[in-house]
């Protein structure tokens, strides 16, 4: 049993960018796929796909490297934890590294990034920073 299944969604990640994957399966859940979405719409991965596998949903994320094998993610950070959520209001939303990260909140209008969430005038719970 997983505590905070973000945390390690997160960490999935990141270790694999560490060790050079090219994919990193993680198992499924509706917030996890749509955190893949946000991430590969905003460019962060190449993509998701979900699959079945004995029974159980895994995500399959394809990270995403340049040409020199530097990862586009440089860095993930859990933010709001299950002993210390962080909610931000519209008007507080983070701003990542000066601008060039996201910030990834759960609104009353589902998950979004916090220029969308900004831009829509919601706040909510500030899950994590993706830069």
């Amino acid at each position: 049993m997983n505590t905070d299944p973000i945390a390690d969604y997160l960490t999935r990640i990141r270790n694999g960018i560490m060790a050079g994957h090219d994919a990193v399966v993680i198992p499924a859940s509706k917030m996890k796929d749509r955190l893949s979405a946000i991430l590969k719409q905003e460019g962060y991965i190449h993509g998701y796909k979900a699959v079945e596998h004995e029974g159980r949903n895994y995500l399959i994320v394809n990270l995403k490297y340049v040409k020199n094998g530097e990862s586009v993610i440089h860095g993930l950070k859990r933010v709001s934890t299950p002993g210390l959520r962080v909610y931000a209001g519209a008007k507080e939303i983070p701003e990542v590294q000066g601008g060039l990260g996201i910030a990834i909140l759960t609104t009353p209008k589902g998950l979004l990034t916090g220029k969308d969430a900004r831009k829509q005038n919601l706040g909510g719970e500030v899950l994590a920073h993706v830069w």
